[in-house]
């Protein structure tokens, strides 16, 4: 029994210590993974999906998600 109790002592100590000197971990929030990836999202003029605006291709004067859809033109009502 007291070698069990060791031993998870020694894993416990070994954990604290690594989690020690890896530092603080920053967590991201959806708009940091957002701007990191490309910017603010945009609104495809075709389709309507939104995707970031670095992965956006331009066309007539608005933004879409591909060429195909840039080629295309808005959607039609």
């Amino acid at each position: 029994m007291r070698f069990i109790v060791l031993i998870v002592l020694v894993v416990l100590a070994v954990w604290l210590i690594r989690r020690a000197l890896r530092g603080p971990v920053q967590k991201m929030d959806i708009q940091n993974k957002t701007e990191a990836k490309g910017g603010e999202l945009v609104r495809c003029a075709h389709c309507g999906v939104h995707l970031p605006r670095g992965e956006a291709r331009e066309g007539a004067g608005a933004l879409y998600c591909s060429d195909e859809h840039a080629r295309r033109g808005p959607a039609q009502s």
